[in-house]
């Protein structure tokens, strides 16, 4: 199986900057993508960025110009670079991988981030 684990959530001052990590370990041979989405109470879950194995980014509009989304091939790690965070920044942040051939993809526990006003 793939496991995530994820880190890097915190509490920051609104304007202030977090950084995520995932790393992604386990019977891993083909990955599409990985990335991260985030939930806050009474939302959708809902997708921040991605970045496939080729290095094609995706990023929810509002967020782009502030997060930027990268990964470490070697390491099998994704990351999140999160710069003038907002209080509607504040979620659960969960670290996703998508393998082709897989019907399904893999997550993260989740780490908080909460952004104070």
């Amino acid at each position: 199986q793939v496991q995530l684990v994820e880190s890097g959530g915190g509490l920051v001052q609104a304007g202030g900057s977090l950084r995520l990590s995932c790393a992604a370990s386990g019977s891993i041979f083909s990955i599409y993508a990985m990335g991260w989405y985030r939930q806050s109470p009474g939302k959708q879950r809902e997708l921040v960025a991605t970045i496939t194995n080729g290095g094609r980014t995706n990023y929810a509009d509002s967020v782009k110009g502030r997060f930027t989304v990268s990964r470490d091939n070697a390491k099998n790690t994704v990351y999140l670079q999160m710069n003038s965070l907002k209080p509607e920044d504040t979620a659960v942040y969960y670290c996703n991988v998508k393998v082709w051939g897989k019907p399904f993809d893999y997550w993260g526990q989740g780490t908080q981030v909460t952004v104070s006003s």
